[in-house]
C-alpha cells in the first residue's frame, strides 16, 4: 500500500512539474508575440507631386495614419511645358512613352530602414505612374515593407498604376492602393 501510495505521490509530482514547465513556455510565447505586436509599426508616405495635389494627398494620409512624409523630388524640376501632355514633345510625354525613363531625383530616404509601412503616391500619368517612382524604388531598398500606393488623377483610376507597379516590382509585398483626389 505505501508502495502505491508512493507512486501515485511521484506521478503527481512529475505531471504537476511538467504542467509548470508548459506553462513557463505559453507565457514565453505570449510574451514573444506581444513584443512583436506591441513594436511601434512605422509608416512612411512618399510622395511626387508635380502640382501639389498629390502633395495635399499626402499630408491627409499622413494625418490619418500617423506617419512621417517624404517628398521624391525632381533634380529637374517639371515646369507647366513639361506637364502638358497635348504636346507630344513635352518632358512628360517623352519620359511616360519611354519605359527605361528613370528622371533624376535629388537625394535618397536615407532612414527608409526605420518604417515598416511605405505608401507610394503620384498623379497618375498616362494611366499609370510617371517614370520618376520608378527611379525612387530603384534606388531605395523596400524589402520586408508593406507597400501601398496612392495616386491623384482627373479621371484614371489607380488601379492600372498598382498592378504596374506590382509587375515591374514582384520582390515585394504589395498591399492596397487609394485614389485621392
Amino acid at each position: 500500500m505505501k508502495r502505491i501510495t508512493f507512486i501515485i505521490a511521484a506521478c503527481c509530482l512529475i505531471l504537476t512539474a511538467c504542467a509548470q514547465n508548459n506553462n513557463k513556455k505559453e507565457n514565453k510565447e505570449t510574451q514573444t508575440t506581444e513584443t512583436k505586436e506591441n513594436k511601434e509599426m512605422k509608416t512612411l508616405i512618399v510622395y511626387f507631386s508635380a502640382t501639389g495635389n498629390t502633395k495635399a494627398a499626402a499630408q491627409k494620409l499622413a494625418k490619418e495614419f500617423n506617419a512621417d512624409l517624404y517628398e521624391i523630388t525632381p533634380e529637374v524640376p517639371y515646369t507647366a511645358a513639361d506637364l502638358d501632355w497635348r504636346d507630344k514633345t513635352s518632358r512628360s510625354t517623352i519620359e511616360m512613352q519611354d519605359k527605361t525613363s528613370r528622371p533624376a531625383i535629388k537625394g535618397r530616404c536615407e532612414n527608409i530602414a526605420d518604417y515598416d509601412t511605405v505608401w507610394i503616391g503620384f498623379p497618375v500619368w498616362w494611366y499609370t505612374a510617371p517614370t520618376i517612382v520608378n527611379t525612387f524604388i530603384e534606388a531605395h531598398d523596400l524589402t520586408g515593407k508593406t507597400l501601398n500606393v496612392f495616386a491623384t488623377s482627373g479621371g484614371s483610376d489607380v488601379k492600372d498604376s498598382y498592378n504596374d507597379l506590382k509587375k515591374a516590382y514582384p520582390q515585394y509585398t504589395w498591399s492596397e492602393s487609394r485614389l485621392m483626389n
